[in-house]
């Protein structure tokens, strides 16, 4: 009998960007825990959710807000593809209280979450032999969607002995005439940094030397809790353009809401001259958009959010940081160079070398997991080979457990 013949095939090239996801990488993890070999709850520090944490519930003012847009049954309608009018001024509007400049309606469109502003950003960008420039360590999803898209990736490195500032010779030098912009990602993930004024700056000028723009990744705008203020990028958004990226996620602890936006802060209106704020808005009319309950709820969230809310999760995070900081120094085989000062991260160098039977990064998570049920993110997902991103945002006798199963191991495959 022949062989029946079809038209269609598997598209292996989605799976291999797949597997550069966080998601992907973390089941793979997760699916690695022996429960017949430890009857230990598991402990997740492999991603910055600590919504599961009473400690860190969302503000009842988020809540109501959602509450009240529900029952007016005026939002269980379509939304325009660029979002609802007061959603987008009111984002504006949060955004401007930090800026030289006002931020218009028109800058703002909103998003499914910080994940669907890149996968707008990364359409937009790529063309036939365009290239892009990411930080390394860099947060994955960046380099999944620039392979869907066929944008080439150009990695310049974050110096962790300068507390992950940007080696700007190394971007001078990766970047030609194709490059098309470069990303930021502060306060940072997955090195929990903060940069200063003067460096990004420094940032700004050398984009507008090289003539591209600035993708400023601000999901975690004003979780910063060490000497280094956050300072928006936009705020020099006179010397380069920058697209930056914000999310309800982070700051107000509702990740699963999957709210977010891109923003044009560009005073002097490069990205409208050169048709980047229309081609946006052009993707936009072709993806989803977030619920339009969500986007109606916006206004009262970041108008009447309490200060005293943002500032109790900033002392939780502060004291999670300190608290992992200086115990992590009692575990041996590991090292954190630099204290976070900010997001929910931190990276944790592994002295591979000293280990009995741990051959790299991704055989110590998945280890770990088996014999801890503990869950931590390899570094090579994000770049750095034989480092692990670990996220501090727990309740402190979550971190003090995974501090002392961390240890265990470590004692337990070092070599003798």
């Amino acid at each position: 009998m022949e062989k029946q013949k079809w038209g269609f095939k598997e598209n292996h090239e989605l799976h291999a960007a797949a597997a550069l996801t966080v998601r992907n990488i973390l089941q793979a993890i997760i699916g690695n825990i022996d429960e017949t070999r430890t009857e230990k709850p598991m402990i997740h520090l492999g991603h910055g959710d600590p919504s599961v944490y009473p400690c860190f519930q969302t503000s009842s003012v988020v809540e109501d807000a959602l509450v009240e847009a529900i029952r007016s049954a005026k939002y269980n309608c379509y939304a325009p593809g660029v979002g609802i009018s007061p959603a987008r001024r009111a984002v504006a509007e949060h955004l401007s209280k930090h800026l030289p400049y006002k931020l218009k309606t028109d800058d703002v469109f909103l998003t499914v979450g910080a994940n669907h502003a890149i996968e707008v950003l990364i359409k937009v960008l790529a063309r036939p032999g365009a290239n892009i420039l990411f930080p390394r360590p860099n947060y994955s999803l960046y380099e999944a969607q620039s392979r869907c898209n066929l944008l080439e990736v150009r990695h310049f490195d974050l110096l962790p002995e300068k507390g992950w500032e940007v080696d700007l010779d190394g971007v001078k030098a990766l970047a030609d005439d194709k490059t098309v912009a470069i990303v930021l990602i502060n306060p940072g993930n997955p090195c929990g940094n903060v940069f200063t004024f003067n460096h990004m700056q420094k940032i700004a000028e050398t984009a507008r030397q090289l003539g591209i723009l600035v993708i400023a990744d601000e999901v975690y705008a004003y979780q910063v809790f060490g000497e280094n203020p956050f300072i928006p990028m936009g705020v020099f958004g006179d010397i380069a353009p920058v697209v930056t990226l914000g999310t309800l996620s982070k700051r107000w602890i509702v990740p699963g809401w999957r709210f977010g936006w891109i923003a044009i802060t560009d005073p002097t209106g490069i990205l409208h001259k050169t048709g980047i704020s229309g081609s946006i808005k052009s993707c936009l009319e072709l993806t989803a958009d977030p619920p339009t309950v969500i986007q109606a709820a916006v206004p009262h969230i970041m108008e009447n959010t309490p200060d005293s809310f943002f500032l109790n999760i900033n002392k939780l995070l502060k004291e999670a940081a300190d608290m992992f900081y200086e115990r992590i120094k009692e575990i041996p085989l590991v090292t954190c160079p630099h204290k976070p000062e900010g997001s929910m991260f931190a990276m944790v160098k592994i002295n591979i070398s000293a280990f009995d039977d741990v051959v790299d990064d991704t055989d110590f998570c998945m280890k770990l997991a088996r014999e801890e049920s503990m869950i931590l993110f390899p570094g090579y997902a994000v770049g750095l080979k034989n480092w692990v991103r670990v996220s501090f945002a727990a309740e402190p006798e979550v971190l003090e457990d995974a501090i002392g199963r961390m240890k265990a191991f470590c004692l337990r495959h070092a070599k003798h």
